[in-house]
């Protein structure tokens, strides 16, 4: 089992940063990629960016290109989104996901941390 919790939410003027942690524990070993993913107020949840959590290479929505950062520091297990210029249409609530398998689903998820962009 893996539990992951994020931290970071908040309230923040558009063109302001966040930065959202999420902590993992358990079995991380079985981690081949993590990544982030929001939902807004009466939308479908959406990708946002992932990490490959050995290699390192990312992808990004291209909605958040070149704005977010997702970053990992394997030592403490724990994933990164670092949010640039913010936009009111990225309030949303923040999921941190782990996938164990290529190809597979992501299948452990965090409880999610809001992120309110105000304008």
């Amino acid at each position: 089992q893996v539990q992951l919790v994020e931290s970071g939410g908040g309230l923040v003027q558009a063109g302001g940063s966040l930065r959202l942690s999420c902590a993992a524990s358990g079995r991380t070993s079985s981690a081949y990629a993590m990544g982030w993913f929001r939902q807004a107020p009466g939308k479908e949840r959406e990708f946002v960016t992932a990490i490959t959590w050995t290699t390192g290479d990312t992808r990004y929505a291209g909605s958040v290109k070149g704005r977010f950062t997702i970053s990992r520091d394997n030592a403490k297990n724990t994933l990164y989104l670092q949010m640039n210029s913010l936009k009111p249409e990225d309030t949303a609530v923040y999921y941190c996901a782990l996938r164990s398998t290529v190809g597979a689903a992501y299948d452990y998820w965090g409880q999610g941390t809001r992120v309110t962009v105000s304008s």
